[in-house]
């Protein structure tokens, strides 16, 4: 069975508070993630919150990354998901783990669109 995307979907504990409130080097570190997997940067959109926190997302032509920080927790959720053979999801994780200096990360890959043989014939017949 084929599908059409990985989506990485990450839990990262014990980072640097400095580095997950702070906007500009939260969106340099996801667009270099992209990078790092492979991906072709689109479009990029952060948001700094009061008294802190920052949520942004990151258009590849692949799909996308995005992501949500509690930095009093010390905690990030990252979502990394991409299409096609030629971007690693999990190459952004690990560059992302380095970066905001994580102690640990539980993540999980979900497989999306799975297409099989018969959905294959019905998406020509429609």
């Amino acid at each position: 069975m084929q599908s059409l995307g990985r989506h990485v979907l990450a839990e990262v504990y014990g980072c640097r508070f400095d580095v997950l409130n702070d906007i500009r080097q939260v969106e340099a570190i996801m667009v270099n993630a992209a990078l790092e997997a492979g991906a072709e940067v689109r479009e990029v959109v952060f948001h700094k919150f009061s008294p802190q926190g920052v949520s942004g997302v990151v258009v590849i032509s692949e799909s996308h990354l995005a992501i949500h920080t509690w930095p009093e927790l010390g905690y990030a959720a990252v979502d990394v998901f991409t299409c096609g053979d030629s971007v690693n999801p999990w190459d952004a994780c690990k560059y992302l783990q380095e970066k905001f200096g994580a102690d640990y990360v539980d993540a999980s890959e979900v497989k999306r669109g799975l297409i099989t043989k018969q959905e294959e014939r019905l998406a020509v017949n429609i």
